[in-house]
């Protein structure tokens, strides 16, 4: 008996396949855990700003912010029980500025906001990972709302200062603090070096200057840094409107 041609003899493939399938579900699982990882910092991210932001309003109000203040007023408001309540116009005068102290690691300074880009986030203190990861950071060293000098403000490309990519010259920018809302006007846009620390050197004036990496969709630690440079408006805080108390509701 002739044995068949090598070419026609079955080969059990078996192992071949179950290999192919461990490697099917091993790929299954990390991309789940990547894709939970992702929902989970930008979830908790969202909350943690809406929570600051509430927080912020009470505090301006005189009012002392809770956490379970803060989720029975949410909850209140999505069963519509009630309609967001708006801030109320400063019946008193603002509050001189502080006498001059470093600030805490990560407290609380204030609200910015980029009215044309619809930008809105809270600002902490430190420049760390952490910091930046829940709020704008100010970066420890520079100036502070209402004193001489530059502020020093840094975010995130991919969350709080993503929409700095279309900012432009004479554009606003808000920060809202406990003393009232210091407004600066854009001067300038620039990409540097990260070892270009000279963009936050102190300025002879009041100056804001923003810093985030670039380029914006860069995969990867960004090669570059991608600078905006204001100037102060108007001397010392001022009053909100009307239009700005109904923008800055709570939620």
């Amino acid at each position: 008996m002739t044995d068949r041609p090598r070419s026609l003899v079955w080969k059990d493939d078996r192992p071949w396949r179950k290999r192919v399938s461990i490697a099917e579900w091993f790929f299954l699982v990390i991309g789940l855990i990547a894709v939970d990882a992702y929902i989970w910092v930008n979830t908790s991210t969202q909350l943690d700003q809406a929570y600051q932001d509430w927080s912020f309003d009470q505090t301006l109000r005189g009012l002392k912010p809770s956490l379970r203040g803060f989720v029975s007023d949410e909850i209140a408001w999505l069963a519509g029980a009630r309609e967001k309540v708006e801030k109320p116009e400063p019946s008193q005068p603002l509050k001189a500025i502080p006498e001059e102290r470093p600030p805490s690691p990560e407290e609380l300074l204030g609200r910015l906001r980029i009215p044309r880009l619809n930008v809105m986030a809270m600002v902490r203190e430190g420049a760390d990972a952490d910091t930046l990861r829940r709020a704008v950071g100010h970066i420890p060293g520079t100036a502070l709302p209402g004193r001489m000098g530059n502020i020093g403000l840094a975010g995130h490309r991919d969350t709080f200062f993503r929409a700095l990519r279309n900012i432009k010259k004479n554009d606003n920018i808000d920060f809202e603090t406990e003393q009232g809302t210091f407004r600066y006007v854009v001067d300038s846009t620039k990409i540097v070096s990260p070892r270009d620390v000279n963009v936050l050197a102190a300025s002879g004036g009041k100056t804001l200057t923003l810093v985030t990496c670039y380029p914006f969709y860069y995969v990867g630690s960004a090669p570059r840094r991608f600078i905006v440079r204001a100037t102060e408006a108007e001397p010392g805080p001022r009053p909100q409107s009307a239009d700005e108390a109904r923008s800055r509701s709570p939620g």
